[in-house]
């Protein structure tokens, strides 16, 4: 699958004059700190770790794993008590499906950094998906309320991903929404939406999310046999047969296309 601001400006607005200063020092009161990436440098070794942490990351986003472990190795030993550097480690392992050793990373670098809201964002996600979501949940909503984080589409997406692990489909609608008003071009919570929609029935919503989500950036397999199984509810053969066209195209070696031949429609 494809893995969001108005009201934002609001929440954000109030929750800043409630909060005054709170984040200013890593491992404050856990409410509303700054990313530790953010915070202000005031040691020589706080400037190396950070430098070796920002490298990691760029290893990471290039596929190099080996080479961002090495990274946040070198930043842990600069600086043991800099968060980012347990932070980096611990999605490095994530990564590297090494759960165990992930989650320990997670913790260390949760405890340095109770307010961090990237690692409440990544370790709340990765408790959804290590059979951890009550936990996981309780993260994601804390990421997603800091007034501090550029990002609160992705906790509200994540969310919506563990509420549907959990066969949650109202409390995934409602986080999903939340996504989509602050990111009217999250992919990933259009189609499920579009799923959400099409499960229950909704065929004309779902047809509208999947129309919009086709809108924003090229078709995937999955969002082409959605609009395929929309279509052939709404019995609009043409459409479908052009989704059918399109899947057999592009999608020919895809599991889609072979749910289509075997008529394995829902």
């Amino acid at each position: 699958m494809i893995v969001t601001r108005v009201l934002l400006v609001v929440v954000a607005a109030a929750a800043l004059s409630a909060c005054g200063t709170g984040g200013s020092s890593q491992g404050g009161s856990g409410v509303s700190d700054r990313p530790s990436s953010e915070q202000p440098v005031t040691t020589e070794a706080r400037k190396r770790a950070r430098a070796h942490v920002e490298l990691g990351n760029e290893y990471v986003k290039a596929g190099r794993l080996g080479v961002a472990m090495e990274e946040a190795r070198i930043a842990v030993r600069e600086d043991p008590s800099y968060a980012a550097a347990h932070h980096l480690q611990a999605q490095v392992h994530a990564y590297l499906e090494e759960q165990k050793a992930a989650q320990s990373e997670f913790e260390r670098a949760l405890s340095l950094a109770p307010g961090d809201p990237e690692i409440a964002n990544s370790f709340g996600w990765f408790l959804c998906t290590n059979g951890q979501e009550k936990r996981g949940l309780e993260l994601l909503a804390k990421a997603a309320q800091n007034p501090y984080y550029e990002n609160p589409t992705r906790p509200y997406t994540n969310s919506g991903l563990c509420y549907l692990k959990l066969k949650d489909d109202d409390a995934a609608r409602g986080q999903f929404n939340r996504a989509l008003a602050l990111d009217g071009n999250n992919a990933v919570a259009l189609f499920n939406l579009a799923e959400i929609a099409y499960r229950k029935g909704e065929f004309t919503k779902a047809r509208e999310l999947v129309t919009q989500l086709n809108r924003i950036g090229d078709p995937t397999a999955a969002s082409v046999w959605l609009g395929l199984r929309v279509e052939r509810k709404l019995g609009n053969r043409d459409a479908e047969a052009a989704y059918v066209s399109q899947l057999k195209r592009r999608f020919s070696a895809s599991q889609e296309y072979q749910d289509y031949l075997q008529e394995r429609f829902d």
